[in-house]
């Protein structure tokens, strides 16, 4: 899998390129990492401290068998307490902007760790 996400890094999309920019010119207040092996997969994009998965699907994933694919893929780290956020590529090319404030939203959501219980002792002084 290592392996796997070396290559993808090298072999990036138009769109996977101008929206790791973004993620790096950001302040998100988060750091991300490109193609990140996770379990038997890579995803494209990944944020550890927000537990956030970002996939850029080009027009490739509406066809054949891959919605079924990306199914079982979001369905394992959602599993696993990863949030999935699907973005299509032709957004990224027109509208970065969207895009940007569409993962603000979800780093900056207080309750993104699905796996995490609130402490009982929250809210007392």
């Amino acid at each position: 899998m290592v392996y796997t996400a070396r290559k993808l890094r090298r072999e990036m999309t138009l769109p996977e390129v101008l929206l790791w920019e973004e993620l790096r010119a950001s302040k998100l207040g988060a750091k991300f990492r490109r193609p990140q092996p996770i379990g038997a997969y890579v995803a494209d994009f990944f944020c550890a401290s927000a537990r956030l998965v970002i996939e850029v699907d080009g027009e490739a994933h509406d066809r054949g068998n891959r919605p079924q694919r990306d199914n079982a893929r979001d369905a394992m780290m959602q599993g696993k307490g990863y949030k999935v956020l699907r973005i299509a590529a032709v957004e990224v090319l027109k509208n970065i902007d969207n895009v940007m404030q569409t993962i603000r939203a979800a780093v900056d959501v207080p309750l993104h760790r699905a796996s995490t219980v609130p402490s009982p002792q929250a809210g007392r002084n």
